[in-house]
């Protein structure tokens, strides 16, 4: 039996995107922090992630970290794979027993709360990754991780600005998208 090969994840921080009140961007990178992972997550998400990071001591009674005090540390999650722009993940505890799956934002929140390490599958991490660079102000999302809504917005973006490239490179994702609905 092969054994999967996966890297660490590793929260690095989590930014807004300019014009957009509801999203934010959280990059993760590597032990090594040789590469990063930018993913979008909605404002939920990122004001329990802000909580913890910045008023720790607020959140002792909250009920994810009530829970957490009442399971082991048995627990890792995996991304092992991407389907229509969203991450698969899936905590399980050590002996793959029990599972359930989460959504990507999800699952580094409960890296935060609890410490359980986040996983990727290594050739999906190195597909979706871009060499980390600290001192950058800029992130990078891929298009395979954008919802339809964003895909679309992103095309008339390109077009009115024309950029055909990346207004190609967006309809191509939109197609195979439209595909495999199908």
């Amino acid at each position: 039996m092969n054994k999967l090969l996966r890297v660490q994840l590793r929260f690095e921080t989590i930014r807004s995107i300019m014009g957009s009140d509801e999203l934010s961007v959280i990059l993760l990178t590597d032990l090594s922090r040789q590469r990063a992972l930018s993913v979008v997550c909605d404002e939920q998400v990122t004001r329990q992630i802000l909580l913890r990071l910045h008023a720790r001591q607020q959140c002792e009674n909250l009920l994810p970290e009530a829970l957490v005090k009442m399971l082991d540390d048995h627990y890792q999650m995996m991304v092992y794979g991407l389907h229509n722009g969203q991450y698969q993940v899936v905590l399980s505890d050590s002996s793959f027993k029990r599972s359930a799956r989460l959504r990507f934002g999800d699952a580094v929140w409960l890296n935060i709360v609890a410490g359980y390490p986040l996983y990727m599958e290594q050739s999906l991490f190195l597909h979706q990754s871009l060499p980390f660079e600290e001192e950058s102000g800029q992130l990078a999302i891929p298009i395979n991780t954008m919802d339809m809504e964003r895909l679309n917005r992103l095309l008339q973006k390109a077009i009115d600005d024309e950029n055909y490239e990346l207004a190609s490179k967006v309809r191509d994702e939109i197609k195979r998208r439209n595909e495999n609905d199908r």
